[in-house]
């Protein structure tokens, strides 16, 4: 692959798992110079130490272990909450949002070493090799990427678990002593996605011990907890619980604190079949407990504050954000320009939501704003307030034309027949 004797460098976003380490070596023989590089954004029982020495072991140049915790809550999830957002409804985008901060780092260490390339170990059927690879492209735009999933030498000679296991084996590449899953997982602080394997079946019931980050909100506790949650400019900046007094205010701290009382409830799991970008459906089953509690939290305090077409038109530009977060496009114009209109809606959006987690749901309590559009008299029935009622007698004439022609033409029609 190399085009001299001269070796050249390549980052290699790498997990420590089978295929990355598998593709570290390969890319040896290929004639590359290897920098691994792992992102530390909050993975369940990931031992990155343990990582590095295994990329060493495997003749890695350097190892980078960067830890994007605290930048993937404030750049990343924090404007996902501000536009609440969902892809198909549903899905609340945890592994969509990972990529860019991934992606962005893994560009820096590239162009800090000199590499004119950069590597990954998605799939060519997934989302994750487009939105790694716009990334990279969008932020480093002369950066050649190999992706070994997509090119034949590599994936002919590889056609499945069997053929990377005999070739770790080989090149004493160590493979984990304990079987692999019957299905592949992603995880960070925001969620896990399961999906491949047994879940293909869309059919099939998720197994009980597959979950990781909630509990069975059948064998959750009995007594809810309370919690205040304060928003400003449409991100969350308190937590409080009502019933211990524990409180946080750092993003990071605060958004780990809604995972564990959300997790111990068993809010935020789903089990869906979804669209991906690159044509064809998959089946996913996700948990994504901290930010369920934040969505329906600021979906509340949002309606609370900001004005009725204002908000119409944010609805909209939210369904264009969820897209375009989905299929890759963090670093395109539009999605810039998406990112700042929302945050632009979020201006007014302040004050504190009071919620009830409890047996896998989120129960809205009440909420105060000092921002709030919420006028009492205005809208009380024993205070008429500065209100006139027959006001309405022309509204809604007006607004009945248009039905009075529609049931005019309809008679025309119906004599017709």
């Amino acid at each position: 692959m190399a085009e001299s004797d001269k070796k050249k460098t390549v980052v290699l976003a790498y997990s420590g798992g089978l295929d990355t380490s598998c593709i570290l070596v390969w890319l040896q023989e290929q004639g590359f110079d290897v920098i691994a590089y792992m992102a530390n954004v909050g993975q369940v029982d990931e031992d990155f130490e343990a990582a590095r020495a295994k990329a060493e072991k495997l003749g890695a140049k350097k190892v980078y272990i960067c830890d994007l915790r605290k930048e993937f809550v404030e750049e990343f999830i924090w404007p996902g909450i501000q536009a609440n957002a969902l892809y198909e409804d549903r899905y609340q985008l945890g592994t969509s949002f990972a990529r860019p901060v991934i992606g962005r780092q893994q560009v820096k260490i590239a162009k800090e070493e000199g590499a004119e390339y950069v590597s990954h170990g998605a799939t060519g059927k997934g989302n994750d090799q487009i939105r790694f690879e716009l990334t990279c492209y969008a932020l480093y735009p002369g950066v050649q990427i190999i992706s070994p999933w997509r090119m034949p030498e590599f994936f002919q000679r590889f056609k499945g678990r069997k053929d990377l296991l005999e070739f770790a084996a080989a090149n004493n590449i160590p493979v984990p002593v304990t079987p692999k899953s019957p299905w592949s997982m992603d995880a960070n602080l925001m969620h896990i996605s399961y999906e491949s394997g047994i879940l293909e079946d869309p059919k099939a019931e998720g197994p009980d011990d597959l979950y990781k980050m909630t509990t069975d909100p059948r064998k959750s506790p009995d007594e809810p907890d309370v919690l205040l949650i304060e928003f400003k400019q449409g991100v969350p900046v308190r937590v409080k619980n009502v019933g211990d007094g524990t409180e946080k205010t750092d993003a990071l701290e605060l958004y780990l604190y809604c995972n564990d009382i959300a997790g111990k409830h068993g809010v935020g799991r789903i089990d869906i079949v979804e669209n991906r970008f690159i044509g064809m459906k998959s089946r996913g089953i996700y948990e994504t407990p901290g930010a369920t509690i934040l969505y329906h939290a600021h979906l509340d305090i949002e309606t609370f504050t900001m004005d009725k077409e204002v908000r119409r038109l944010k609805q909209g530009l939210s369904l264009r954000f969820s897209e375009q977060v989905y299929n890759g496009f963090w670093y395109s114009p539009e999605c810039d320009f998406i990112r700042h209109c929302i945050a632009k809606s979020q201006e007014g959006v302040e004050g504190t939501v009071k919620v009830s987690v409890y047996k896998g749901h989120v129960y809205i309590l009440g909420r105060e704003s000092p921002l709030s559009l919420y006028n009492e008299d205005l809208v009380s029935m024993d205070v008429q307030g500065d209100y006139d009622p027959t006001d309405a007698n022309g509204f809604i004439r007006v607004n009945a034309l248009r039905l009075k022609e529609y049931a005019r033409l309809r008679t025309k029609l119906d004599d017709k027949k």
